[in-house]
């Protein structure tokens, strides 16, 4: 990690850069914070369906795995504006 800078010696134009960049870094890893987490849901989707009990509807049933896999590749379409 870096070394947080000493403010008073930032221009207004680097402060403003500085937070630009921070906000461009925050970005970028709640989208993988983002990803992480659908992985995480289709793959305890998965790992519940196995353990379901015979005769009840499996979790997998429940959740459209492959359209969460498509979202999360950024291959679907937009849902319709409502």
């Amino acid at each position: 990690m870096d070394v947080f800078p000493d403010l008073t010696k930032l221009s207004t134009e680097d402060l403003g850069q500085l937070i630009s960049k921070l906000e461009a870094e925050e970005d970028d890893l709640s989208y993988k914070r983002r990803l992480l987490h659908g992985k995480i849901d289709m793959l305890r989707a998965g790992r519940t369906a196995r353990h379901k009990a015979h005769g009840e509807k499996a979790l997998a049933e429940e959740v459209d795995v492959e359209r969460l896999s498509e979202i999360l590749s950024g291959k679907a379409t937009p849902p319709p504006a409502a």
